[in-house]
């Protein structure tokens, strides 16, 4: 067991912080509350860090999902909202690994450079959440492609986006023998689509720019097509675990904002003569949140590392998600109560991470679905649902 960190790790974390330190709180609450932050994702993509998996014969850097992780985590850290971007890297786990040489070559040098985004991922529908294989969108095939009809929901970004990725049934569930067959892929240049697609924005508690889309006839060309058809089911659950490694991530640098205000207010803050941080009422909570943050940060680099030998690594992803999210609640829960009533003045950031962090125990996946996953696919308990 090594758990040594890469030399340069150290470095892209400094830098991707002092890029952050241009967009500070102020900035954030800004845009709330639904503003796309238009200004911090292009500096994000001119200093080539929504690039960072792309290999480098694509124009990117060939960073390792770990680097990826440790990203998002500063970004988050610095208290800014990695969720404004993240789809760009957790989308690359399923283009990279079943994308054609000629979809590679066609889009990613130029979503490299920044000429086009790939922030939508669209899978979730209205009848079916987490229960991906009753989606109901369907592509039907046609000369020269599909013809797309259905709904989607919670698909972030679309409105900020030129590529989607798309699941869709090409096969009815009713004539597959497997429910997990008859689904597939597909990287949609939205920009072609037209009236076919419509774009509904959602407004939320957390400004996170989601949408609902309506395909209607929307034709795609065969070269759309991700791998195999009715084989989409296995290529999207790549970018669902790299999604869960990334997001771990992010909840680790939300944990981290939280412990380090709630550690120096409570150190300078005196109530009855004394600083507060010194009652146990507040320094164990903080100090219970970090050792969990610790935890998940572990299993949070256990999977990065399975993910990027390409060994299974379903459960310890989302238990990394599991972890993180559970930890950053912990950190943000302890942070609110050390700041007491300052904590809800939006000047101080606090409940405006309070909102971004508390997203994470429901989305990409509910906590409840992880651990059903678990208590059935790793530990083979009866099927609790």
């Amino acid at each position: 067991m090594n758990f040594e960190l890469p030399d340069d790790l150290a470095d892209i974390r400094g830098a991707v912080r002092q890029l952050c330190d241009s967009f500070p709180g102020e900035y954030w609450q800004g845009l709330e509350p639904s503003t796309y932050p238009t200004e911090f994702v292009q500096a994000l993509t001119e200093h080539g860090w929504l690039a960072a998996l792309i290999p480098e014969e694509y124009g990117g850097s060939g960073l390792t999902i770990t680097y990826g992780g440790a990203i998002l985590e500063e970004i988050c850290a610095s208290g800014g909202n990695a969720g404004a971007c993240h789809a760009q890297m957790y989308t690359m786990g399923t283009v990279l690994r079943h994308g054609s040489e000629e979809q590679k070559h066609r889009y990613l040098p130029e979503i490299a450079k920044g000429a086009l985004r790939l922030q939508a991922f669209a899978v979730t529908e209205p009848n079916a959440g987490s229960d991906t294989t009753k989606i109901q969108t369907r592509a039907k095939k046609v000369d020269g492609g599909y013809l797309v009809s259905g709904q989607k929901i919670w698909t972030s970004r679309a409105e900020h986006s030129d590529l989607m990725l798309l699941l869709a049934r090409t096969q009815p569930l009713d004539q597959v023998q497997k429910k997990t067959d008859g689904l597939s892929t597909f990287l949609v240049d939205m920009r072609t689509l037209g009236d076919g697609l419509t774009i509904k924005p959602i407004a939320t508690m957390v400004n996170h720019s989601t949408t609902e889309l309506f395909f209607d006839d929307a034709f795609i060309p065969d070269e759309a097509l991700v791998g195999e058809e009715g084989k989409g089911f296995k290529n999207v659950l790549s970018g669902m675990n790299s999604e869960r490694v990334l997001i771990a991530s992010e909840c680790i640098g939300d944990g981290r904002f939280f412990i380090d205000h709630a550690t120096k207010y409570g150190g300078e803050r005196e109530v009855f003569g004394r600083p507060i941080g010194s009652n146990q009422g507040i320094q164990f909570p903080i100090a219970q949140a970090y050792a969990a943050l610790q935890a998940a940060d572990l299993m949070r680099y256990k999977a990065a590392w399975l993910y990027e030998q390409d060994l299974p690594c379903g459960a310890e992803a989302n238990m990394a998600k599991l972890l993180g999210s559970e930890a950053s609640w912990k950190a943000a829960n302890a942070c609110m109560d050390t700041y007491g009533g300052f904590a809800y003045a939006h000047e101080y950031n606090i409940e405006r991470k309070f909102r971004e962090t508390r997203l994470y125990s429901t989305a990409p996946i509910s906590n409840n679905l992880v651990l059903s996953h678990l208590g059935q696919h790793v530990l083979g308990m009866p099927r609790s649902f």
